[in-house]
């Protein structure tokens, strides 16, 4: 890990090797490592590096650093040492769906706790990591997103075109303590770190892990990591050769599962839809009916990972080949958050405007230019063009686009104006 000390990242290799070597081994004597104050620091800067708003206490970086980060630090070891840390309750935020009326809830722990559950993550996270499965790429080390979407994109290069396509109701609200730390007293013997770890729990209430905490992914993929491990017996028992029927990708609680295309694994399509809902019933988890579903891409059918919509299409050779674009309400959340800062802004300058949606168009097609994202990147950049013509045209109190008096050249040079909209095709032909 880039930044912690020699000794802290020593520490982690040495877990996650003996975690790795055996599988049954519970580790104990954890609870000195997540107090001393090199795991703190790094948590705290990890916590910085993401910049959040403050939780409930209403404590910023700003004030933390001008009091003295050393003595923040150490006032948390102290309370850690002594057993008298107690989380505060996390902030609750609702934050818009991609633009809809549907809002996500998120827990924001303050930055205190923030910290303390990034230490905790640094030392468990080693442990545990030996035990995930290649299928899993939430929020993992060395793994993307972009990476799981290859992966969904390879499977259907190989005849995989049966689509399982579930959505979990309220995954992260409805998590049960008792058997996520079932889950992780199986590899903690340290029965300080299982207190510490029910205490955060409790502060986001009574089920559920809230999205918003530092060590929130982590135990994500504890819960979910037995349904990994029955995926991939799915795809050893019916293993020929290098030949595998079945394939699936798991970011956080989005999951998909790719089955043989041919009629005859009919019954490993129903047996695996099957055993699914069995381990979901284990986590006393609930699938969203309406929203789960079996798709064929063969019979020219979509589906939706990860914001890329996924479809089978003949290329220009005849053959078939995956093809995945950024979805309508992925376009519809951008253009209205870009929308809502031109008319914020309807009196800024020009480079104040621009200076804001530029992070937001570099980020959003950074994301999606691994796609087959050509046309929508076309259909953006002129609808970004025409919105900043305006806003200068306004200024000016003047109608149209002024296409003859500013020309795109000058758009992209002078001004700034994000331009990289590349696409960068893997080899899907």
């Amino acid at each position: 890990m880039t930044g912690a000390p020699s000794s802290l990242q020593d520490l982690r290799q040495r877990m996650g090797d003996t975690a790795k070597a055996d599988k049954t081994k519970r580790f104990w004597g954890l609870y000195v490592h997540v107090g001393k104050l090199e795991t703190l620091r790094v948590g705290y800067d990890l916590a910085k590096c993401n910049n959040g708003a403050p939780g409930i206490d209403g404590v910023t970086f700003e004030a933390i650093e001008a009091a003295g980060v050393d003595a923040f630090l150490a006032q948390l070891r102290d309370e850690l040492v002594a057993r008298t840390y107690r989380p505060l309750r996390d902030r609750r935020v609702e934050i818009p769906k991609d633009g809809g009326t549907k809002v996500r809830v998120l827990g924001i722990p303050a930055i205190r706790d923030r910290v303390v559950q990034g230490a905790l993550k640094l030392i468990l996270e080693p442990i545990f990591e030996a035990d995930f499965h290649e299928g899993s790429y939430g929020y993992r080390p060395k793994r993307s997103a972009q990476a799981a979407v290859a992966r969904v994109a390879e499977a259907i290069t190989k005849n995989k075109t049966r689509v399982i396509d579930l959505d979990l109701a309220a995954y992260f609200d409805t998590v049960r303590h008792d058997l996520l730390l079932g889950k992780v007293a199986r590899r903690v013997e340290d029965g300080e770190i299982l207190h510490l770890l029910k205490l955060m729990l409790k502060a986001s209430g009574t089920r559920g892990v809230p999205q918003g905490g530092v060590i929130s992914p982590l135990l994500s993929n504890i819960y979910l990591n037995e349904v990994d491990a029955m995926l991939e017996r799915a795809k050893e028992v019916t293993r020929n050769g290098k030949y595998t029927y079945v394939e699936y990708a798991r970011y956080a609680d989005d999951l998909v599962i790719l089955v043989d295309g041919y009629r005859r694994h009919d019954w490993l399509l129903k047996a695996v839809d099957r055993r699914l809902r069995e381990e979901f019933a284990k986590l006393d988890l609930r699938l969203n009916e309406a929203k789960s579903r079996i798709v064929d891409l063969a019979r020219g059918e979509a589906f939706g990972f990860l914001g890329f919509e996924f479809r089978r299409v003949r290329s220009l050779r005849g053959a078939w080949r995956p093809q995945y674009t950024p979805q309508q309400k992925k376009r519809r959340a951008l253009r209205a958050k870009l929308k809502e800062v031109f008319q914020r802004s309807q009196s800024q300058p020009i480079g104040r405007v621009i200076a804001e949606i530029n992070p937001m168009l570099r980020g959003w097609v950074t994301y999606f230019r691994i796609g087959h994202a050509g046309r929508c990147f076309s259909f953006l950049k002129d609808w970004v063009e025409k919105r900043v013509r305006r806003h200068m045209m306004r200024a000016r109190k003047r109608s149209g686009f002024g296409w003859k008096r500013w020309s795109r050249e000058w758009l992209y040079t002078a001004l700034g104006l994000f331009t990289d909209y590349r696409v960068q095709y893997r080899g899907h032909a």
